[in-house]
C-alpha cells in the first residue's frame, strides 16, 4: 500500500513537472515567434506591430491633467483614445523618475507634468516610451555651472550618471515661442533618446536606431544635400556640429513646424517620422 501511495504521488509529481514544463516551452515558443513575426512587420513597414497595450491605465491628478490640459498645446491635438494613452504615459513616466531640485528649486506638479509630457511626446509612437537611461531628472532655476567642461550650461544629458539636467527657466522658455524650432526640453531629450536607441534592442530602439543610419546614408549618398541645407537656413548653424547635434535639431523643427519641414525637406522629414513613428493630426 505503501508502494502504491508513493508511485502515485511520483506519478502526479512527474505530470506537474511536465506540465509545467511544457507551459514554460509554449511561451517561449510563442513569444519567440511573436518576435519573429514582427520583425518581419518591421522589416516591411518600418514601423511595430502595435504601441499600446496595458493593463490598467494610470491618470494624472486633478491638478497635473488640469497642467498638461491648459499648459501642453500638443495634448490638444491628440483624439479622446490617444489622451487616455497618453495621461498614463506622462504618470508613469513621473513614477519611474526621480526628481531632483538644485541650487534652492522646489519640484512641483508643473515640472513633473511638462518635463515628463515632452518626453512622451516624442516618444508616443514608441512602444517602450520609459527612455531607460534616464534615471534622474535634476532642474536648476537657470543657467548652471557645470565643472566637467568649465562652462555655464542651459541643459545637457550625462548618460555616465544617467541624468538629464535642466535649467527651468530654458526649458519653459523652449514653450514660449512653439514656432521658432528652439526646444531646449525637446533638444536634450533627444540626445538621451538617440544614446538609448544605441543601447537597446526593443523594436522602437532598433527602428530609431536603423532610421538614423538610413537618414546618415542618405547625407553620403547625396553630398549636396548637406550645401542645400544650410543654403536653406530653415535648421539653424548648431546642427552642422555633428550628427548628434543635427538630429536633435531636426527634431525641435519637426515638432513645431511639420509644415514647413515636410514642404522643405521631404525626404528627411519622413526619415524623422519613420524613426519616431509620428501619425499624429497634423504629422
Amino acid at each position: 500500500m505503501f508502494q502504491i501511495l508513493v508511485i502515485q504521488q511520483y506519478t502526479l509529481g512527474s505530470k506537474i513537472i511536465l506540465g509545467v514544463f511544457f507551459v514554460a516551452m509554449t511561451y517561449i515558443l510563442l513569444n519567440y515567434g511573436m518576435k519573429m513575426i514582427e520583425m518581419g512587420y518591421v522589416l516591411k513597414y518600418k514601423r511595430p506591430l502595435y504601441n499600446h497595450f496595458y493593463l490598467r491605465l494610470r491618470r494624472l491628478n486633478k491638478n497635473q491633467k488640469s497642467i498638461l490640459n491648459n499648459q501642453f498645446s500638443f495634448y490638444k491635438k491628440l483624439t479622446a483614445k490617444e489622451k487616455r494613452y497618453f495621461e498614463h504615459r506622462v504618470a508613469s513616466f513621473i513614477i519611474d523618475k526621480d526628481f531632483i531640485g538644485r541650487d534652492g528649486i522646489i519640484i512641483n506638479d508643473e515640472m513633473k507634468v511638462l518635463i515628463a509630457s515632452t518626453a512622451v511626446m516624442l516618444t508616443f509612437g514608441f512602444r517602450d516610451f520609459y527612455i531607460g537611461i534616464i534615471s534622474k531628472i535634476v532642474i536648476y532655476p537657470g543657467n548652471y555651472y557645470s565643472n566637467i567642461n568649465k562652462a555655464y550650461h542651459k541643459g545637457e544629458f550625462n548618460p555616465r550618471l544617467k541624468a538629464l539636467v535642466l535649467s527651468w527657466e530654458a526649458f519653459v522658455k523652449g514653450f514660449d515661442n512653439e514656432s521658432d524650432n528652439l526646444n531646449l526640453g525637446i533638444h536634450e531629450l533627444t540626445h538621451a533618446i538617440h544614446i538609448n536607441s544605441m543601447k537597446e534592442r526593443d523594436v522602437s530602439s532598433i527602428i530609431f536606431s536603423d532610421s538614423f543610419k538610413e537618414l546618415s546614408a542618405l547625407f553620403t549618398e547625396n553630398e549636396s544635400l548637406r550645401d542645400e541645407l544650410k543654403a536653406s537656413h530653415y535648421f539653424r548653424k548648431y546642427a552642422f556640429t555633428n550628427q548628434f547635434e543635427f538630429l536633435a535639431v531636426t527634431i525641435e523643427n519637426f515638432i513645431e513646424t511639420p509644415q514647413e519641414f515636410k514642404s522643405q525637406f521631404p525626404e528627411i522629414y519622413n526619415k524623422i517620422r519613420q524613426m519616431l513613428n509620428f501619425n499624429v493630426l497634423g504629422y
